[in-house]
């Protein structure tokens, strides 16, 4: 069997020394925002290029911290994209705010640009992107505009921690260009912890000094607080893990994008760029490929039968995403329907994502293609 994510292959390379320094935390007894936590914190700071990086316990814990940092209300709109997980909306929902939704790009999965503009209204109060799958949204674009109007930006970077943006030749990572970004280290994440965690990260003191009251309780000092907020802080022992992690990381992501560009040159030998659509990397964007997804172009129904295909031959794949944010059954009352964001529906029924991981082999890869060849074949 080949899964689509084999993390054991990675933890390989780090074991010996991260079962050191888990031993090392459990001897200190120092498992809430320790000293690993403030030394990751600071790593992550100088790997962005500077600004203010917060630990919390989740990267869906780190999306709402910062719309609570951005002082969002009911009645508020944000808008959003409907092609991504779930936490991207739920966020908003949450703080009592409108989610707007934009259609996509189907070539690169992320919000179309001229489709947030069009959307905005005087209750516009933020955007909040996804970085999707590992590329960067060109948000460079308008970001004037929205600052024009007065629309704060939150970054949905919970896939793209390393991703960047070459912009007048200089690197511009995904995360630090609106006013906060976010991180996941779920498991499964390019910078995966070993259990839940995130991350929060702005250049703006203002927005730094805050999000560090509101993930504990919104105290500055113990006992003191000064605005309600969250119990939500990252735990010593992930920190520890992610510092040695992310000294790997950047190999890693190379690993990823070298496979990326193996999967294209295999589709392309095999003559399947008329039934296979592979991803694009936009122009000026370095993608870390958080997942290779691919569009199946044939009648609907087509990839739901790759998918059991791949599946009764031992090949591992992934649907991200079944159901458009706008037509799940939690946001009926946002009154989404079918047909109102084409693009993004479309996807849901023709993406499909395949083995990429650090230490997937060749031979592995020209299974997966080999099998997909097999299965038009039978067509």
């Amino acid at each position: 069997m080949l899964p689509i994510l084999d993390l054991n292959r990675s933890w390989k390379e780090i074991r010996e020394e991260a079962l050191l320094k888990i031993a090392e935390v459990m001897d200190s007894q120092e498992f809430i925002l320790g000293k690993e936590v403030r030394e990751f914190e600071n790593e992550i700071e100088s790997f962005l290029g500077g600004g203010y990086a917060i630990g919390c316990a989740s990267g869906s814990d780190a999306l709402v911290l910062a719309l609570m940092a951005l002082d969002i209300k009911p009645g508020d709109e944000i808008i959003t994209t409907p092609f991504s997980f779930f936490a991207t909306v739920s966020c908003i929902t949450r703080m009592g705010a409108t989610p707007v939704f934009a259609d996509v790009q189907s070539d690169t999965f992320n919000i179309d640009m001229d489709e947030v503009l069009k959307k905005t209204t005087p209750r516009t109060k933020a955007f909040l992107p996804v970085h999707m799958f590992g590329q960067m949204a060109p948000l460079e674009t308008i970001m004037p505009e929205l600052d024009a109007r007065g629309i704060k930006v939150v970054e949905d970077t919970a896939q793209s921690l390393g991703s960047y943006r070459l912009l007048n030749g200089e690197k511009v990572f995904a995360g630090t260009i609106g006013d906060i970004g976010i991180f996941s280290f779920f498991p499964t994440k390019n910078l995966g912890a070993a259990g839940d965690g995130g991350m929060m990260f702005t250049k703006k003191p203002e927005f730094g000094e805050r999000l560090r009251k509101l993930r504990v309780h919104g105290a500055k000092k113990q006992y003191f607080h000064e605005e309600v907020g969250l119990n939500s802080r990252l735990d010593t022992l992930q920190a520890a893990i992610l510092r040695i992690k992310l000294r790997k990381m950047e190999v890693w992501n190379k690993q990823r994008r070298d496979l990326a560009s193996s999967y294209n040159e295999l589709f392309r030998n095999m003559g399947l760029l008329d039934r296979v659509s592979i991803p694009i990397e936009f122009p000026g964007n370095f993608h870390i490929f958080h997942q290779y997804v691919v569009r199946i172009n044939a009648q609907e129904g087509t990839r739901d039968e790759l998918y059991k295909f791949l599946s009764e031959n031992g090949i591992g794949t992934k649907i991200y995403y079944p159901l458009s944010l706008h037509l799940q059954k939690c946001f009926e009352f946002l009154g989404g329907k079918t047909g109102d964001l084409p693009k993004s529906e479309q996807l849901t029924k023709s993406v499909l994502a395949l083995p990429i991981f650090p230490g997937l082999t060749q031979k592995e890869q020209e299974l997966v293609v080999e099998t997909i060849r097999a299965f038009f074949k039978k067509k």
